[in-house]
């Protein structure tokens, strides 16, 4: 519903019970409320941020800006997004009528920049940061370039992976996928993939195990680049990233080689001194010549094979995805070392601060790990076994996040990523961007790695000197 600015005109609402004027002329258009992605440490009034025809909109509760409540009204109905550079849906319980009168006139502009500081309007704080980024500005160090970086994934209870390199992204599996008539058992169909149809695959059949009755929900998309294609190997779930060197990697012996599949087992990856072992899988030994000619040629002919986008000039970043509670937050993945199985049990450190979960030894490195969930203040309960750690190191400091799941690997064109909006730029820019899933419209906060470590660093110290002090070492605020 689009509103038209009039002289001395002004759009009625209704908070809290009272009947407030909304000047006409700053008044965008009026929105029914849609999910919010929350912004953890934000502003209590700051609701989250809506996905607005591809854009990220920060909603604030206005009860909450004038002081009425800090939660979002349960009997609210409208959104009335506010002109700006930095454009702001403000949470109503109700839109009455445009006109004049003598209802109190409240002034947007000064509530905001009361609550959130006097850049809340202006293209500021974080649009002005973010102008200068470039890329996700984390180097691993050389020890870290020198392993073998693979993406982990389940087929009937046993555990593969691919080169990380070789892998686009990986995504949900779609409700619904088309069939391609004419193909062979291995192929499953195509779905559709960044303006494009990807022709999906069962690495089970290339592989001749069984498939297994798995839950779909847990069901993942791997997008392995097959030369200058993209095919996706439609797999039970997604369990790690990991950093192998290349001690830990072993030929395969030949018995192996013989399966009833045509796809081949790479290498051997030995992980936990030996007790874990991953198949390593190259996606040139995927297909046999003929399967693999035959496979793009039915792709090509039915849907136009999808060709890789990284190949070309168009930039893009990936991210790891990952989830707290219903809430889902991006990380660079040059930033990540490895996302590792949360151990069983932890060590738990003496007079640490709440958020620190203990350290957890990964291959001879003692690595802190760090409760996200709390860190957050993510709402809901962690599943039980599905835990992960996403070990990081910037800058020399090497820490681990403990996440619920890491649910996918997700390519965005740099063009496509924003930056956050200005109102959410709290706790010193950690959230410096987000990007919009199309084909879903979910918004995710990207994370900058180093302002992340450095909070917790910050705060850890600061504990500690409490604790020094006298204090009693509970988590710190955030």
């Amino acid at each position: 519903m689009a509103w038209t600015a009039a002289e001395g005109r002004s759009l009625t609402v209704t908070v809290a019970g009272e009947v407030l004027a909304l000047p006409a002329g700053m008044v965008r258009e009026v929105l029914r409320p849609r999910p919010v992605t929350r912004v953890p440490h934000a502003p209590a009034a700051l609701l989250g941020l809506a996905n607005m025809r591809g854009a990220a909109l920060p909603v604030v509760s206005l009860a909450a800006l004038m002081g009425r409540e800090t939660a979002a009204p349960s009997g609210a109905t409208r959104v009335v997004v506010m002109e700006g550079e930095v454009p702001v849906g403000l949470l109503v319980d109700s839109v009455s009528a445009l006109g004049g009168g003598s209802v109190r006139t409240v002034d947007p502009d000064a509530l905001l920049a009361r609550a959130f500081g006097t850049s809340a309007r202006r293209g500021t704080g974080a649009r002005g940061r973010a102008s200068a980024i470039v890329g996700p500005g984390a180097v691993a160090p050389q020890a870290i370039l020198e392993e073998l970086a693979l993406i982990a994934f389940l087929l009937a209870g046993q555990e593969y992976a691919l080169p990380l390199d070789k892998v686009a992204a990986v995504m949900r599996l779609p409700a619904e996928v088309a069939a391609v008539p004419r193909t062979g058992q291995a192929m499953l169909g195509v779905t559709a993939y960044r303006g494009g149809l990807l022709p999906l695959v069962s690495p089970h059949a290339l592989l001749g195990i069984s498939v297994a009755e798995a839950a779909r929900a847990r069901a993942r998309i791997v997008v392995a680049r097959l030369g200058p294609a993209l095919v996706g190997l439609v797999v039970d779930c997604m369990t790690a990233i990991l950093r192998l060197p290349e001690a830990a990697i072993d030929p395969v012996p030949p018995v192996l080689t013989r399966g009833a599949g045509e796809a081949r087992v790479e290498a051997i990856g030995r992980l936990e001194g030996g007790r874990r072992l991953v198949s390593i899988l190259a996606p040139a030994r995927l297909f046999n010549d003929e399967t693999a000619l035959q496979l793009l040629a039915d792709a090509g002919r039915e849907t136009g094979a999808m060709t890789d986008a990284e190949g070309g000039s168009e930039a893009v970043e990936r991210f790891v995805v990952f989830r707290l509670g219903d809430e889902h937050y991006g990380l660079p993945i040059t930033a990540v070392d490895e996302v590792a199985r949360r151990p069983e049990s932890l060590t738990r450190v003496p007079r640490a601060p709440a958020f620190v979960d203990g350290v957890m030894n990964l291959r001879g490195a003692v690595i802190p790990v760090i409760d996200q969930r709390r860190r957050f203040a993510a709402g809901g309960a962690a599943e039980e076994g599905h835990g992960r750690v996403v070990v990081l190191t910037i800058e020399g400091l090497r820490a681990g996040l403990a996440v619920d799941a890491v649910t996918e690997i997700l390519s965005v064109p740099t063009t496509e990523l924003t930056p956050a909006p200005t109102l959410a730029a709290c706790e010193a820019a950690m959230f410096d961007r987000v990007a919009t899933v199309e084909r879903d419209g979910r918004i995710i906060l990207l994370i900058n790695p180093k302002i992340l470590l450095d909070a917790a660093e910050r705060d850890l110290l600061s504990a500690i000197a409490s604790d020094g002090a006298g204090g009693t070492g509970a988590d710190p605020a955030p």
